[in-house]
Parts: C-alpha cells; sequence; structure tokens
C-alpha cells in the first residue's frame, strides 16, 4: 500500500478544493479515496473512520493548490481505517489541538485550549485517569500559549462531556478549528505543517481501528491508474 512512508506511482491525481459532482469535474483527498476503495463517488466513503475523513477533507481544502499535491501519497493510508472506539476521535480531536494551538492566531488560541482541555477529559474518563490529568504534548501545547491556557482552565471548569457528545459534536469542531488555525497563523510553511497534521492524524486512527478486512491492504496499481484517469481534466 502507498502511505505516508512510501512512494506514490508516477501517475498522479490532480487534486482540487470542494466536494465534486463527479470524478470528471475533479476530485478532492476524499473523493479519490473511495474510487481507491471501490466505493460510490463520495467525500464521505465509508472506508474511513468520520473523523479521520474529516481531517482530510479540512486539510484538502486548506492546502494551497501548490502543496496539495503532496497530500496524494496519504490517500491509500486512509481506506481501511475503522472502528467505534472513542478513543479515535479523542486522540484524532487531540493530537489536531495540540498540533494547531501553539501557531494559531490569538484569537483561537482561547478555542484550541479548550479544546486541549475537552480531549483530555474525555480520556480520562475512557481511561479512568484522575480528573485534570494531562498528557505530556498537552501540557507542552498549553505552555507555549500560557494566556490562552489560564483563560481556556477557568472557561472550561466544572464542564464535562460525554464521549458519545464528543464524537458527534464537539470532536468534528475540534479538527476544523484545528486545521483553520494552521492555515490561518503565522508559520514558514501552512501546507507542510497541515501534511503532517493529517499523517499524525492517520496514525493516531491506525493505533485504535479495526482494520476492515474487505480491503485488500496491498497497493492496487491498475485502480490507482484507473482511477487517475477518470479524475484526469
Amino acid at each position: 500500500m502507498v502511505s505516508h512512508d512510501g512512494q506514490p506511482p508516477e501517475l498522479l491525481p490532480v487534486l482540487s478544493r470542494g466536494k465534486h459532482r463527479s470524478p470528471r469535474t475533479g476530485a478532492c483527498f476524499m473523493e479519490f479515496a473511495s474510487l481507491l476503495a471501490g466505493e460510490r463517488w463520495s467525500d464521505h466513503p465509508v472506508c474511513t473512520h468520520p473523523l479521520l475523513g474529516a481531517v482530510a477533507r479540512h486539510v484538502n481544502d486548506f492546502t494551497s493548490d501548490a502543496g496539495r499535491p503532496r497530500l496524494v501519497s496519504l490517500i491509500p493510508s486512509v481506506i481501511g481505517l475503522i472502528g467505534d472506539d472513542p478513543h479515535i476521535d479523542a486522540r484524532i480531536a487531540l493530537r489536531c489541538a495540540t498540533i494547531a494551538l501553539p501557531v494559531a492566531p490569538a484569537d483561537r488560541q482561547r478555542v484550541m485550549a479548550v479544546s486541549v482541555l475537552a480531549c483530555e477529559r474525555v480520556l480520562n474518563d475512557l481511561d479512568g485517569r484522575p480528573p485534570g490529568t494531562l498528557s505530556e504534548r498537552s501540557q507542552e501545547a498549553l505552555s507555549r500559549a500560557p494566556q490562552a491556557a489560564k483563560w481556556a482552565d477557568r472557561f472550561s471548569d466544572g464542564i464535562r462531556v460525554s464521549a458519545k457528545h464528543f464524537r458527534k459534536r464537539a470532536a468534528p469542531s475540534v479538527v476544523r478549528d484545528a486545521v483553520e488555525g494552521i492555515a490561518q497563523g503565522c508559520v514558514p510553511d501552512p501546507d507542510g505543517m497541515l501534511y503532517e497534521l493529517l499523517a499524525e492524524a492517520i496514525d493516531e486512527c491506525r493505533a485504535w481501528a479495526q482494520p476492515d478486512p474487505s480491503r485488500d491492504p496491498a497497493f492496487d496499481a491498475e485502480r490507482w491508474e484507473k482511477a487517475c484517469r477518470l479524475t484526469a481534466r
């Protein structure tokens, strides 16, 4: 399988922003994934965990036209990553929030800091950790935005979110805000940071997912070439 550790084939699709009515009008990251998975054309294919798919769509749309071709090598890596474990949503959201918090614009850092604390509280409940426990990664991210961290601690004091509500409402907002925060932040290479965010989200999902046994892990060169030709413009 082509992955973010491998090299993509010579024939590459041209990814573009947004949702497309058919392959002939273009393809985003997840639409091309639907072709590779042999599914109906969609930017929400069932072959990928919903939150990971959301990260991929946002990264696709906020990456520049010049930077988007680099994302192609990640597409096969999202196929077959599914599962109902609530850790997946919490871990993906937390990884996105901790990456975005230190670099997001000041007006978004408060939102990201609240997101970090919310993710950690869900994980505390899931793992039976003492209230207030923070991972080393979260502590480091919060320390790099101390004013936002203090505000978030006061704002979210006493607030608890169930894993079910977090998965349905909070997690999708967290990943969207994180991607937007990176894209709008003062960083030298936002495209590179967005690529790394997606790659790390894939790793988080892989660690907790239940791979779909119906998905062949081998890279199908013929299907890849056919998908590229379908989306050629």
